[in-house]
């Protein structure tokens, strides 16, 4: 008879005794076992997340112009926070500009340390929140709100 190999508990190595298909020496490690490698992803996406909303935020509180859009130096944004490598989609418009969005809230670089930041209501009109705007009026498309008449691709 060949010699069985003796089974281990997957999480501390003790041997296992018991039933065969035993995996586990006790509740504590089969339950720190699948902590351990259910909680990683969450922790990841989680923290994503949350830098989503940081940088929501501080766009949001930053952008306080009348026709929701504000001039902003790069410093400023970094000072509250943001994290320029976290957003949500990009914005290329016809005329080559390119806005960068998290969820309502973007921004447009004017140059190497300048930003505009604006606000693309409609985004909360589609989702029937248009009551969480910040400000009085629409802020509408970005170029509108940038001085230019430019059309999305695609439309």
């Amino acid at each position: 008879m060949p010699a069985t190999e003796e089974k281990r508990c997957l999480e501390c190595g003790e041997p296992l005794r018991g039933r065969t298909d035993k995996r586990f020496c006790s509740d504590g490690c089969r339950n720190l076992h699948h902590y351990r490698i259910n909680n990683a992803p969450i922790n990841y996406v989680r923290n994503v997340v949350n830098a989503l909303k940081r940088n929501r935020r501080v766009l949001a509180e930053l952008n306080n112009g009348p026709e929701g859009k504000t001039k902003v130096h790069r410093d400023r944004l970094l000072e509250h926070g943001f994290n320029f490598m976290y957003h949500t989609h990009v914005h290329r418009t016809r005329m080559g500009n390119t806005y960068i969005f998290c969820f309502e809230q973007g921004y447009l670089e004017l140059s190497e340390n300048w930003f505009m930041l604006v606000r693309r209501d409609e985004y909360l009109e589609r989702s029937g929140d248009s009551s969480a705007r910040s400000g009085a009026g629409s802020a509408g498309r970005p170029d509108e709100q940038h001085g230019h008449r430019d059309t999305d691709q695609g439309e």
